[in-house]
């Protein structure tokens, strides 16, 4: 059975999460979560924050992919027309409750954690809400908003268990070079990740006025710009495995995936089609799944094999 086969067997609110993506939008907080404890007290973090972390991260992401649908029903109805809001399987009031309904579940654990990371939840959902209400129907460039807010997920996980010292005790350090390249890389290859998407939807935003880089500029530019942010994102990736002293596991698994999805990039610039784009887009989140999947289980193995960071410093 396909995956889409497999998706439009689940609930419609479900659907509305994007189970696609499911993979990555729960390894990002979890890395981001293990990561910042490994470097702040050399341990993994506590249980209890650490679920809350993870739910709260995935809560806010997919809050703001609802509330999105519930601004594209017309762009959705021309290129998704069998997701939950265009097929009127869900109300567009139902659908903006439930994204609030989520936000407020971000909000909670985000306070619960640090009031940093409330701080950060609210700059970033009020940045993809610009997206998504304003920028998408005004400006090729309306991809910057939701970079970012993606990349600010890790600095708010970050946050709960390496606390800035703002608003909370720390020691002393606001955010080290592996979390800002955290949040960067994510910045940057979310700018390249959404861009496939939106070349795969090119034709519904067309119709409807939204005049995004596809639109504005082609599909083949599109390519070329899409490919310029993956091969920095793949930089960043090894950059935070240097600076966070990580071992051959998570530089294995990084360079590994980062080359494959580089070739996908290169395939896009030989073959530029919506297809293609939307293709790519499911790419480009199993290469950062496989990615902070490396980082949590290389970051197991410092803890608690005592000679596996030497292999490499």
């Amino acid at each position: 059975m396909s995956l889409t086969a497999r998706i439009g067997e689940l609930s419609p609110y479900l659907q509305l999460l994007r189970p696609e993506l499911y993979y990555m939008d729960l390894t990002l907080p979890a890395s981001s979560a293990i990561l910042a404890s490994y470097l702040a007290s050399g341990g993994l973090p506590e249980l209890s924050p650490f679920i809350i972390a993870v739910i709260g991260g995935f809560a806010a992401i997919t809050s703001s992919y609802v509330f999105n649908d519930c601004c594209d029903v017309d762009i959705d109805t021309i290129n998704l027309p069998d997701r939950p809001l265009p097929s009127s399987t869900v109300s567009k009031k139902t659908a903006l409750t439930y994204a609030i309904f989520l936000l407020v579940i971000a909000g909670a654990a985000a306070t619960y954690l640090n009031p940093e990371s409330l701080l950060v939840l609210l700059i970033a959902a009020g940045t993809i809400t610009v997206y998504s209400i304003f920028a998408k129907r005004s400006t090729f460039l309306s991809f910057v908003p939701v970079g970012i807010s993606y990349g600010l997920v890790p600095v708010g996980v970050w946050l709960a268990f390496d606390p800035a010292g703002i608003l909370k005790g720390s020691d002393g350090v606001i955010l080290p070079l592996a979390g800002i390249c955290f949040g960067l890389m994510m910045c940057v290859t979310d700018w390249a990740f959404t861009l496939g998407g939106v070349a795969r939807d090119v034709e519904g935003d067309r119709l409807k006025g939204a005049p995004t880089m596809p639109v504005t500029y082609g599909i083949p530019f599109t390519a070329r710009f899409v490919t310029f942010w993956w091969i920095v994102g793949v930089i960043a990736s090894v950059i935070i495995g240097w600076s966070a002293g990580l071992g051959p596991v998570y530089f294995a698994g990084a360079l590994a995936s980062g080359l494959w999805m580089l070739a996908q990039c290169f395939d896009f610039i030989r073959h530029p089609t919506p297809e293609r784009g939307g293709s790519l887009f499911l790419n480009g989140s199993n290469y950062r799944a496989v990615m902070f999947g490396s980082m949590i289980l290389d970051v197991v193995l410092c803890i608690y094999l005592e000679a596996y960071t030497s292999i490499l410093w």
